[in-house]
């Protein structure tokens, strides 16, 4: 069963870090006064030494972090705050009785059952018993692909990486889509690596495998299981692409017909997987070809017993939250506590409502909009973003390196721009989910065969672009090249990204960042392979492309000088498009900052100018402190660079920043205007 696990704070940062402290009913809110924390600065540290602490030293050196989390700053604050206003909803949604079949109905009955800790521990593994059985049935390497298919329209065929999405050089038609998958691991490294690190986490991954099966019964087998898991995984391990190889969206683009990968896979019968699927197709994705003839091979020379002793444990471990204390436990203490260096779980209810708000998203977010998100925030947000796209249309048309055949094309893709703000304007359906107060797994069963339904019934059709990707209250925001959109829900408009008695310097550091970084999404070295209708294509000259490398190569080299920990070097490659998009969207942000009245005088507030409060805005937006083993786990896997270097990266490759801070050339992170790195 899939979305069982909340991951830990490393799961959380696929945007930014943001922060809430007032957000209540407009009837009762507090106006906030202050916009940045002067009293976390430190001003013993030179800006032109390390902005970052700088801007947030004294904070940095005076944070604790709190036990139940890997991770604090600014982002943690907000997205605690926003669990707070989500609890609200479900706790008196839970209560209310309302009408069947309604959304208050239908959270406030998950969000009682996830709550519901009694009936939890009485009932044990049994709702998991008849999948267990289906388990031992397996007798054969049909019957174990005939499982394996059959239990994915569950949420439990994690040996198939199988999705419906747009077609990437097709993006107006859905097509089904093949990725890796079969290990639990963050990625390949944990199980390949043989530093001391490595060596204990796959150590402690045994321990929690061994344990999980003593907790359901079978303590004589548990150790002998573990031990065949961790090879298996391993062999399977070896076949996955890296976070990098992922990063390539032609090499993870093969089309081929049903046939031709059955001839690649002859093991796996196709034909059969995809009727027990439900789809009908002719012509598949397949993300990553390795893995499946991995798999194929392996599913040969593997003893069935083994495979169902992983086929057990993925289905316990991915429902171990909705199991009893003692699963949750062990769950917590390797996933969380050992990768992550989380100290203590968090409370029950924080998990509730995750699981509420990834299992039935869009009936919370109706409620959150209706009570969180003001109309007028979409308002102001959309002029924000107009703002924005028309200084990155006056850059593009400023940079001297491409031709004027690449920058109309550009341009193009700039203006089809699809802007999303605060939530669908069309809502998801969830008419066909049955949610009671009595089971939880039920529940949860229930919401993953709707989402199975849903995305199948997408196979062959025309892509809806009006769905979003992520929930409303999701404090986040992403870019999505196949569609060609910008999307900021609601959760992320709040201070200190969005506030609406902030000065511009403020709003524009902050928000306008974000707007700035995801669209240069569209243009790093991902984004710029896909056309205006979201196609990948070609549509650069090859001396343009070239120039284009050839200065993301320069970034890729720059940020891969920074380290962290024990000398950990951030990965270049793995960060370039995340670094590309922060550098571009900081100076996007500016331009567009320095056209409002603000933006035209020097007057000073707190002390600071206009342009140093814009810096210094984005600098405390990104205020995290990190566990060690939380930044390991990031280092390794994370297309975002840590946070410290999200902030000193693009800062000290802006002219006007050298000018906001007057830092002279004798500072330790100066930069010679001819060494400084930009592509827009």
């Amino acid at each position: 069963m899939k979305n069982k696990l909340i991951l830990p704070a490393a799961g959380l940062l696929l945007f930014a870090s943001c922060q809430n402290k007032n957000h209540a009913d407009s009837a009762t809110e507090n106006v906030r006064t202050e916009f940045f924390d002067k009293a976390g600065m430190d001003t013993t540290v030179k800006p032109g030494d390390n902005f970052f602490l700088y801007a947030n030293g004294k904070w940095f050196k005076k944070t604790e972090i709190p036990k139940t989390e890997t991770g604090w700053g600014s982002f943690y604050t907000l997205y605690n705050d926003n669990l707070k206003n989500l609890n609200t909803i479900l706790e008196n949604a839970s209560k209310a009785n309302g009408a069947k079949g309604s959304a208050e109905q239908k959270v406030g009955d998950f969000y009682a059952s996830g709550m519901d800790t009694l009936t939890i521990e009485n009932l044990g593994i049994k709702p998991i018993e008849p999948l267990l059985s289906k388990i031992d049935g397996i007798k054969n390497e049909k019957d174990l692909i005939s499982f394996v298919a059959d239990g994915f329209k569950n949420g439990e065929g994690d040996l198939l990486g199988f999705s419906v999405d747009p077609d990437d050089k097709l993006s107006n038609k859905n097509a089904l889509s093949f990725s890796q998958s079969g290990i639990n691991l963050p990625d390949r490294s944990y199980y390949l690596d043989q530093d001391e690190k490595a060596k204990k986490i796959r150590a402690e991954y045994v321990k929690y495998i061994t344990t999980i099966f003593k907790l359901a019964g079978d303590s004589v087998n548990a150790a002998k299981y573990a031990d065949n898991i961790l090879k298996l995984e391993t062999t399977i391990a070896q076949s996955h692409s890296t976070p990098v190889q992922l990063r390539d969206p032609q090499k993870n683009y093969n089309k081929m017909t049903v046939a031709d990968f059955q001839k690649q896979t002859p093991n796996i019968e196709w034909k059969s997987v995809l009727q027990k699927l439900g789809a009908s197709t002719d012509t598949v994705i397949v993300r990553q070809p390795k893995y499946y003839q991995a798999l194929s091979a392996l599913i040969k020379s593997q003893p069935i017993e083994i495979w169902k002793e992983k086929l057990k444990f993925d289905a316990l471990n991915s429902s171990a939250n909705a199991f009893t204390k003692l699963f949750r436990k062990a769950k917590f203490d390797f996933f969380a506590k050992t990768l992550y260096g989380q100290q203590v779980q968090k409370e029950r209810w924080k998990t509730i409502v995750n699981a509420t708000d990834n299992n039935l998203g869009e009936l919370l977010g109706q409620l959150y909009a209706e009570k969180y998100f003001k109309p007028e925030a979409k308002e102001r947000m959309l002029k924000l973003v107009n703002n924005l796209q028309k200084v990155y249309a006056e850059r593009i048309q400023k940079v001297d390196w491409m031709t004027p055949e690449t920058k109309k094309k550009a341009l193009e893709k700039l203006n089809a721009f699809i802007k999303k703000i605060g939530y669908p304007d069309k809502w998801k359906k969830y008419d066909d989910v049955e949610i009671s107060k009595n089971t939880y797994y039920a529940n949860l069963q229930s919401a993953d065969r709707h989402a199975y339904k849903e995305m199948m019934d997408k196979l062959g059709k025309n892509v809806d672009k009006t769905e979003w990707g992520m929930t409303p209250p999701t404090v986040n925001a992403y870019y999505n090249p196949s569609f060609n959109e910008i999307v900021f829900p609601a959760g992320i408009l709040q201070f200190p990204f969005f506030d609406f008695a902030a000065d511009d310097a403020i709003n524009y550091g902050a928000i306008g960042a974000v707007i700035g970084h995801e669209m240069t999404h569209g243009f790093d070295d991902q984004g710029r392979q896909y056309d205006a209708a979201g196609n990948l294509k070609e549509w650069w000259t090859k001396a343009d492309a070239d120039k284009f490398k050839a200065k993301a190569g320069k970034v890729e080299t720059f940020y891969n000088n920074f380290s962290l920990l024990d000398n950990q070097h951030v990965n270049g490659s793995l960060t370039l498009g995340e670094n590309l998009a922060d550098i571009g969207g900081l100076n996007i942000a500016y331009d567009a900052f320095k056209l409002t009245d603000q933006g035209k005088t020097d007057k000073k507030v707190d002390g600071f100018t206009p342009d140093q409060r814009f810096f210094l805005s984005f600098a405390q937006v990104w205020r995290i402190k990190n566990r060690d083993e939380s930044m390991r786990v990031r280092l390794k896997t994370d297309p975002h660079s840590p946070e410290m270097f999200r902030v000193n990266g693009p800062v000290y490759n802006m002219e006007a920043f050298y000018k906001a801070f007057n830092i002279p050339a004798t500072a330790k992170m100066y930069i010679a205007p001819a060494n400084r790195l930009g592509v827009w």
